[in-house]
């Protein structure tokens, strides 16, 4: 009788994504409906110098192989601050400071500077995702003990992965997004009919605003992309980062954009705005990304400060764009007090949170449930006031359910 050897199992940490041939990695990335952990965005964020020790993103991505396939990875990175996540942990750190203990470094898991829902573990195909999941996970505990590191936290995680990280003692911290839902919209004018006649106006007046400045949109994607955009969108990003200081968290680099234009134009939508007669040179642009039927949208900027613009560029006409092309939902990135009024409710979402020292670990299990309550009244007051018309079947079906409505 042969006997059944167990698989030769063995963990690696990288601090280069490099290391790992593009073509495994995507075999794991590829399925997952977000394209923010495929192989060329994150080693676009390494090599452009935009995720590094110095900007306090050390990558420290996590790898299971069998032999010498890649079977399972997470990306992580080593965290010397809490810029950059939009899950503002700072009480946190706060309290760990006044009990002494070293809060930072941590460990995180996201994709670097953005605050879209679909982080999990990284499998391949027809694994038993449960036993690696483990293995990762002991791995993470062991090596934070090792490092005495703070905690591991995976932010914007998959809700279909949230289940399983509770299974293995992570703890869920409630927060929310403004996503926008297809609901069946055949074209803007459609879309429009949602929203009471009040805002329904506004929206038409906002659009007509930026019509009479004399502005049009066009939109390039994939290979009709000029090449001239790519560095253009780093001026614009890096002016509207100025304008908001520390907070802007500026951390992408002109490299960063420049290179995604031979290797990941395929996921690049622009929404340049002109103003007639110069058709050459926009004032204007937003950055978003697409695959399958959802669309990100990233960053803006504009030359010239036009009333309007900012709405028309980041919301009006990508969802004119997404609804001609089918797409389904719509994250248009951070913030929200301009976004609930124009048809973006508020979408929960969740991070996942590990400490290891047994006070800061009480502390997060015995007072969260507190906090993800006040969350929950949170959104639902603000799509309580979502400026719809008297709610329908239709409309309804936009507004995520409350926690355990599901």
């Amino acid at each position: 009788m042969v006997e059944q050897l167990k698989p030769r199992y063995s963990i690696a940490w990288i601090n280069q994504i490099a290391e790992i041939p593009q073509s495994e990695w995507d075999a794991l990335a590829a399925p997952l409906k977000t394209p923010f952990f495929e192989w060329e965005w994150l080693n676009n964020m390494e090599t452009s110098g935009s995720t590094t020790a110095q900007s306090g993103w050390l990558p420290n991505h996590l790898t299971l192989w069998r032999d010498r396939s890649l079977i399972a990875a997470a990306p992580l990175y080593i965290k010397g601050h809490s810029y950059g996540e939009f899950v503002f942990d700072h009480q946190w750190a706060d309290l760990a400071n006044r009990l002494g203990v070293q809060y930072y470094p941590k460990l995180l898991g996201m994709s670097p500077f953005t605050p879209a829902e679909g982080y999990r573990f990284l499998f391949a195909p027809g694994e038993d995702e449960d036993e690696l999941t483990e293995l990762l996970i002991n791995e993470i505990d062991h090596f934070c003990i090792q490092n005495r590191i703070s905690g591991c936290n995976l932010l914007y995680v998959d809700p279909s992965f949230r289940s399983v990280l509770e299974r293995h003692g992570f703890t869920g911290w409630l927060h929310h997004s403004f996503i926008w839902q297809n609901n069946g919209y055949q074209n803007f004018d459609d879309y429009l009919t949602a929203f009471n006649a009040n805002q329904r106006r506004n929206i038409k007046r906002e659009r007509k605003a930026v019509e009479k400045a004399g502005l049009r949109f066009q939109v390039f994607t994939g290979d009709d992309i000029p090449k001239s955009l790519f560095p253009l969108m780093y001026r614009f990003y890096a002016d509207t980062c100025d304008k908001f200081g520390w907070w802007g968290s500026k951390y992408l680099t002109k490299r960063f954009f420049e290179q995604l234009a031979p290797t990941y134009r395929h996921r690049v939508v622009f929404f340049a705005a002109y103003q007639e007669p110069d058709v050459t040179h926009p004032i204007g642009m937003s950055f978003c990304l697409t695959k399958g039927e959802q669309l990100y949208g990233r960053y803006w900027g504009s030359t010239e400060e036009i009333d309007c613009l900012h709405f028309d560029a980041c919301y009006y006409t990508p969802i004119e764009w997404a609804i001609a092309r089918g797409i389904q939902t719509f994250d248009p990135g951070a913030g929200g007090r301009h976004k609930k009024r124009r048809g973006f409710p508020a979408t929960p979402n969740y991070s996942l949170h590990r400490f290891y020292d047994d006070r800061l670990s009480h502390i997060l299990r015995a007072y969260i449930g507190e906090v993800n309550k006040m969350e929950q009244q949170e959104i639902d007051a603000i799509n309580a006031g979502l400026p719809f018309k008297q709610m329908s079947e239709e409309i309804a079906i936009a507004i995520p359910p409350r926690e355990g409505e599901r």
